[in-house]
């Protein structure tokens, strides 16, 4: 296997272009989003979902109202201090519960430890959708069938990096080996810190995580909550296991009793 490729999104320097979002449209062939109007920021895209792959999220910080402005009733203010800019994508988690209820295998890792899904192969059964605990995954409305990030493995299999990481004018995305990319993002955490910015924090790089580390990881300013994602991220099949051995244990349960039965009509 090839050494584990990922992603590193430092959102400290995203400037909220969405050269990525277009980026990976295009090379992907991804259809649009609907062009629907949804009043929420400026942000036209909404969410990560079957036909965006790479979302930018456009996070507004309250501050101070604007001039001859008075604070809500309740003490908030209309104004905006700042801006929190996130481009979001797949985590190509190193447990993916995807990958684990995907009955067709259309779902598979790949040889740089991504999850790519096989359109080709997808039935539309809709099982990896509640799979995912970022909520990453969904089915386009036309015929069905799932569809996520790919790093662009077609990309990586000729010696080239994914679409948005090319497209990116501030380096926000970066890809490459993920041990390099880690070492990285400790370095750029530590540089922050050091600027007066204690609230720097990596998510998705720890391998004790819920989902045993993310392929794709990021820098964020704020609590996770704050960029829509979980604080706490789990694998949803990870009761399995001990599932499919209460489920054995019930089996034999009934083989026996079943058995005893016979034995004393006998």
């Amino acid at each position: 296997m090839a050494e584990r490729m990922g992603f590193f999104t430092d959102t400290s320097v995203c400037i909220g272009c969405k050269a990525c979002e277009v980026a990976c449209k295009e090379w992907n062939d991804v259809p649009d989003d609907g062009f629907v109007f949804r009043a929420t920021s400026y942000d036209n895209t909404g969410s990560l979902g079957a036909s965006t792959w790479r979302h930018v999220a456009f996070i507004e910080e309250p501050g101070r109202p604007p001039a001859g402005r008075e604070q809500d009733g309740d003490g908030t203010s209309e104004g905006i201090e700042g801006w929190l800019m996130s481009s979001d994508v797949c985590k190509h988690c190193t447990h993916a519960a995807c990958l684990d209820v995907c009955p067709t295998g259309a779902l598979f890792r790949t040889e740089f430890g991504t999850v790519v899904v096989q359109a080709d192969v997808c039935n539309g059964c809709g099982y990896c959708v509640p799979a995912c605990p970022y909520g990453v995954i969904d089915r386009r409305e036309r015929d069905g069938r799932a569809f996520k990030c790919t790093m662009c493995y077609d990309r990586q299999l000729g010696g080239l990096e994914p679409a948005c990481a090319k497209a990116c004018p501030t380096d926000s995305i970066q890809f490459g080996p993920l041990d390099e990319l880690h070492a990285r993002a400790e370095e750029r955490v530590e540089r922050l810190r050091s600027e007066g910015r204690p609230e720097a924090r990596l998510y998705g790089a720890s391998p004790d995580d819920g989902v045993g580390g993310a392929g794709a990881f990021f820098l964020l300013l704020a609590d996770p909550e704050v960029y829509g994602l979980p604080p706490d991220p789990v694998v949803t099949t990870r009761d399995l296991p001990a599932m499919w051995q209460w489920a054995g244990g019930a089996a034999l349960s009934l083989v026996g009793v079943v058995a005893v039965s016979f034995l004393r009509r006998r």
